[in-house]
């Protein structure tokens, strides 16, 4: 881990950031449902992510983006699950290159710690029932399931809900 680096995404990025966070779903089969394409261009859309929220990109020892977060506030039009007082991780993603060297968790803390600057009480997030890998990270990081927040999306796709107290 300590030749990657996290920091803001770049606008010249981001091209290359919404190109790798589709892999990183299309790899693990999360496009494979009804909202794929439609989901696919949001995923695509970094330089929406980076004027609506924080995007945060995970970068390699030659500067090249390896993975990828976005983190929401209250208000934003990206929240989808918080509300006043928290802020709302989406779209994790981790190039598959760039897997095994625990650039998922250092872009989830990066996420935190955003939260923790912008005097947050609680980070939410939801994620695909498949996204296992995802799960056990966020429970290794002291995140509870909520599954009162859980909710269906494309009719067929249960989201479920994860919280953490800040």
């Amino acid at each position: 881990m300590s030749d990657l680096v996290v920091r803001r995404a770049r606008p010249a990025e981001f091209g290359v950031v919404g190109e790798l966070t589709v892999a990183a779903y299309e790899a693990d089969g999360f496009l494979d449902h009804a909202s794929g394409p439609s989901y696919a261009g949001q995923l695509r859309d970094a330089a929406r992510r980076a004027a609506d929220a924080d995007l945060f990109v995970a970068v390699d020892e030659a500067d090249v983006p390896v993975g990828t977060v976005t983190l929401v506030g209250p208000g934003s039009a990206m929240a989808e699950l918080c509300g006043p007082d928290e802020v709302e991780i989406r779209m994790l993603a981790v190039a598959p290159g760039g897997r095994g060297r625990g650039v998922g968790e250092m872009l989830t803390r990066a996420a935190l710690d955003r939260g923790r600057e912008l005097g947050a009480g609680r980070v939410v997030l939801t994620s695909m029932t498949s996204m296992t890998t995802a799960h056990r990270l966020y429970e290794r990081l002291g995140f509870r399931r909520v599954p009162e927040l859980d909710r269906t999306v494309a009719e067929e796709i249960l989201l479920l809900a994860f919280t953490l107290d800040l």
